[in-house]
């Protein structure tokens, strides 16, 4: 028999049994549709590790992560090169999680993986919006052609949810009709005010750790300057403590563009932010 000692592959304070769990953390290795940079594939594994470097307690939210009572299901497994069979196994996985009366955390992959998570969502919820944090619009009709795609993600969502039922935070690059589709439906905000009128919904929270600014991330898909500090993304997730949120993931990261693996440690902690206020 092995001895070890073994170094676990679960997050860092999960509880051990999935009955007992009122959240579930769900790694998705998918970039089947990534447009520029690929590599968000590799992402779950790797923040599942670097969580080990986090502490249990966060200061900033006064709770251990103990107190949240989540479960690390650990990752799906994805047929290469079929995205929609990948999209389905998302949804349909996701929907047992509902089905059980947990709350879901996603930990992708790119950004397509929120749609199905979204769809299943919406089978359970009602009176839902979308709280988006990204530098992009994600707004597109379809990109080359595909409709599923990292790039239209928001556009699918909306399509499901009303558009304006989405507010998007540290949106700084898209196309001109996705800012004039913003415009019509007055989705985007840079105050936290702009979220009031969404407060009694269930909120489905989608971070795409490109919102951070690459001096920060760097080990993303799609970098764009501008972004937001780790603190200023923190303070909006404080405001977002305040109300019902049923669902959440959180995207894009490319671990192996930065070498230095900084960018891996900042979206594992955005993670424990997040799981601080689910």
């Amino acid at each position: 028999m092995l001895k070890g000692p073994f170094l676990s592959k679960d997050w860092m304070g999960a509880v051990s049994d999935y009955d007992s769990a009122k959240v579930v953390v769900l790694g998705l290795p998918f970039d089947g549709t990534c447009s520029y940079r690929p590599g968000s594939r590799f992402a779950p594994e790797r923040i599942r590790l670097a969580s080990w470097g986090l502490e249990e307690y966060s200061p900033d939210f006064n709770k251990e992560l103990s107190d949240v009572l989540f479960y690390d299901a650990g990752e799906l497994e994805f047929p290469i090169g079929n995205t929609q069979k990948s999209l389905d196994l998302i949804e349909e996985n996701v929907y047992q999680i509902y089905k059980d009366k947990k709350k879901y955390l996603g930990i992708g992959g790119e950004h397509l993986v929120t749609l199905p998570a979204f769809r299943a969502c919406s089978k359970i919820y009602s009176n839902l919006a979308v709280v988006h944090f990204d530098a992009h619009t994600d707004l597109r009709e379809d990109y080359l052609g595909q409709k599923n795609s990292h790039a239209s993600v928001m556009r699918r969502i909306g399509e499901i949810v009303g558009f304006e039922n989405i507010k998007q935070i540290g949106i700084r690059s898209g196309l001109k009709e996705e800012f004039e589709l913003m415009n019509k439906y007055s989705t985007y905000t840079d105050d936290y005010s702009g979220l009031e009128p969404i407060k009694e919904k269930n909120i489905f929270l989608t971070i795409d750790i490109d919102v951070l600014d690459p001096s920060i991330v760097s080990g993303t898909g799609t970098p764009e300057a501008g972004g937001l500090s780790y603190k200023e993304l923190q303070n909006w997730l404080k405001v977002l403590s305040g109300f019902n949120i049923v669902g959440a993931d959180v995207v894009e990261l490319a671990p192996d563009y930065d070498k230095s693996e900084v960018s891996t440690a900042v979206a594992t902690k955005v993670i424990r932010d997040v799981l601080m206020i689910i």
